[in-house]
């Protein structure tokens, strides 16, 4: 792992893009975890006979990352975007286990 510096301690173009890197990688690696959980959810709505799709809480978990985007100053505009798209992508996969498609 790469010694993590502050934006602001960043020299040179070079140093700024290692960085970026760096949290790129690590932003991939959680949402493979996430996604590790998302394997699980698709084994209980399986035992429970659940919908992949759950209005709800799709609403839920975007509502939750607006929250969070707001909190730490990041368009939540663009947030929701994002989640939208990463928790479609999460339903997809699930309904293609559970066979809704």
């Amino acid at each position: 792992m790469t010694e993590r510096h502050p934006p602001q301690d960043c020299a040179d173009m070079a140093t700024l893009r290692q960085q970026i890197d760096q949290l790129d990688r690590e932003l991939i690696a959680r949402l493979a975890e996430r996604a590790s959980y998302i394997d699980r959810a698709i084994e209980l709505k399986t035992e429970n006979g659940w919908p992949a799709r759950i209005p709800a809480r799709v609403e839920e978990v975007v509502m939750n990352a607006r929250t969070t985007a707001e909190a730490t100053g990041l368009d939540p505009d663009l947030i929701e975007t994002i989640w939208r798209q990463l928790v479609d992508w999460s339903i997809a996969r699930e309904a293609r286990v559970i066979r809704e498609e």
